[in-house]
This record gives C-alpha cells, sequence and structure tokens, in this order.
C-alpha cells in the first residue's frame, strides 16, 4: 500500500509540474502581459517598468526557470494590480471558498442517499416517484434563479437569514443550499441506480437466502459497494465547487476564491489568474489521490498493484 500511494503521489507532483508548465505558456501565449496591462494607464515607459517588475524583459527559458524555482518554495508571485502577494491573497480568500464547497456537499449527501436508497428499495412507489421528481428539479432549477429566489423568499419577504455576505453560520444556508441542490439532484440519481444494480446481484440475493435481515441486507451488503461510484462523484463535486461556485458567490456576495478569479480575469491580472488555476489544479488531483485511497478503505475487495 506504502508503495502505491508513493506511486500515486509521484503522479501527483507531475500532474501538478504539467499544470504549472501549461499555465505558463497559456498565459505567455495570448499576448505581452505588461502591454495589455499598461495600455490601460498610458504611463511613460509603463510598459519597460512592467516588464521588468514581471521579470518579462528576460529569456523565455530564464522566466520559466524563475517561474518553476517560486512555485518550488511556494511563491505564487505578487498581484500586478496591488503587489500583495497571491499566497496571501488566495489563503484569506480559500476559507470561505472551502467551507461553503463542504457545507453545500454535506447538504448533498445528507439528502441523496436516503432519498436514492429508499427510492432504490421501494422502487416505483411514493417514495421513489418523489426522489425522482426532487432530481428532475435539482437538475432543472439554474444556480443563479434559485439563489435569487431564495434571497427574495428567505431574506427579503420572512427575513430569517442574511441575503448575503458572510457574517456568520446561517450566512451559509442559502449559498450552500443552492450550490449543493443541482448536485444533490445528480448524486440521487446515481446512488439509486448504483443501489438498484447492487441489490440485484448475487451475493445480495445470496444473503436474502440465508435469512439475513433486510436493513442488514441494504445497509451493509448493498449500500456499502454502491457507494464507491458516489464517493468518485463526490471528490469531483468538491472540486468542482471549488471552480465553479463563481456563479453562486457572485450572487450571494461571497468573499471567496471565485470572486478573485473573475476579478483578476477582468482586470488582466495574470500572476493571480497563474496561481488559482494551479491551486485549482493541486486540489483537483489530490482529491483524486484521496478518493483512490478511501476506495480500499470502503470495499476490501479492491486490491493495490503489488500487494
Amino acid at each position: 500500500m506504502l508503495s502505491y500511494i508513493g506511486l500515486r503521489i509521484l503522479q501527483a507532483l507531475l500532474g501538478l509540474w504539467f499544470i504549472a508548465t501549461l499555465v505558463f505558456i497559456l498565459s505567455r501565449s495570448i499576448g505581452d502581459p505588461a502591454e495589455i496591462f499598461t495600455a490601460r494607464h498610458g504611463h511613460v515607459h509603463a510598459r519597460e517598468m512592467m516588464e521588468e517588475r514581471l521579470g518579462l524583459d528576460k529569456p523565455l527559458y530564464h522566466q520559466y526557470g524563475i517561474y518553476v524555482g517560486q512555485l518550488l518554495r511556494g511563491d505564487l508571485g505578487k498581484s500586478v494590480r496591488n503587489g500583495i502577494p497571491i499566497t496571501k491573497i488566495l489563503m484569506e480568500r480559500l476559507p470561505a471558498t472551502f467551507t461553503l464547497g463542504l457545507f453545500a456537499l454535506g447538504f448533498a449527501i445528507a439528502f441523496s442517499i436516503p432519498l436514492g436508497v429508499l427510492g432504490a428499495v421501494y422502487r416505483d412507489s411514493p417514495i421513489d416517484w418523489f426522489a425522482k421528481v426532487m432530481a428532475f428539479l435539482g437538475q432543472a432549477m439554474p444556480p443563479f434563479w434559485l439563489g435569487i429566489m431564495l434571497i427574495i423568499l428567505f431574506a427579503v419577504v420572512w427575513d430569517i437569514v442574511p441575503p448575503a455576505g458572510k457574517t456568520g453560520w446561517t450566512s451559509y444556508i442559502l449559498p450552500g443550499f443552492t450550490l449543493g441542490w443541482g448536485v444533490m439532484a445528480g448524486m440521487v440519481r446515481l446512488v439509486r441506480s448504483s443501489m438498484l444494480d447492487v441489490l440485484d446481484s448475487d451475493y445480495v440475493t445470496m444473503a436474502r437466502a440465508k435469512g439475513v435481515g433486510e436493513i442488514v441486507v441494504v445497509s451493509k451488503h448493498a449500500l456499502r459497494n454502491a457507494l464507491i461510484p458516489v464517493i468518485t462523484y463526490s471528490g469531483l463535486v468538491l472540486g468542482a465547487f471549488m471552480n465553479g461556485s463563481v456563479v453562486v458567490e457572485q450572487v450571494f456576495a461571497w468573499p471567496g476564491i471565485g470572486t478573485v478569479a473573475v476579478q483578476s480575469v477582468v482586470s488582466r491580472d495574470f500572476p493571480i489568474v497563474q496561481g488559482v488555476v494551479i491551486v485549482f489544479g493541486a486540489f483537483f488531483i489530490f482529491i483524486n489521490l484521496f478518493v483512490d485511497i478511501l476506495y480500499a478503505v470502503i470495499d476490501p475487495r479492491i486490491k493495490y498493484t503489488g500487494q
């Protein structure tokens, strides 16, 4: 197992190197960042000063060497707009996005697993139809529309929760529900279909033939094996929350990393864009590593290569 983890960590590091290199190439292939930025200001010798500040006056291979060296030290550079270290900017915003993603994922799991399991156990019953309707509504409602409707109803009309911002635990309710609603719909369908496949398998039929109680059959023999695709989906969803919560953060004025990414793209602050992409890529890679290791904990039938 240790050799497998070591190999996966090596693969993760190679993936990070590839992402960092790709970001370096793309950020310089769209044009001269110094020219793009200084064209909005028009200062005398502004372009030359900006090139020197960003290190763009050096050969490309020299720029890449400096870039990789900074990454190895954990230095993502400084913002072009205000000179603040990018690591500091991201570390200030990352907890807000991460906690919101965890809240949304927790909401999705808490509702989708019971609905999916009950829908599979009592297929074609009113419970199953209710689960299907919830899944349909979740996939049909756009997040920006759902967020606005929730603000109008629960914050403006009833004044139960804050309409926007991050002021306390109650401020997580509306954006977390909005972010997790669509995921909950997809997860319900995934849990239901996975449970149906497992409940029709031979070992479940054998367990029932031996007189094992239905609760034990569903919870131990069926659900544990049906969670494998759910774990994979949950890991990808958590990574997507870190990347794709921009709309929800904009609607609820959430001080997260998605807002910083949008602002940096609009202002052509390419060092922040580089840092955001690298952080997002690293998060996805290590989430996948964690999911791979968790597989063997959930399903003992999974064995590591060479073990």
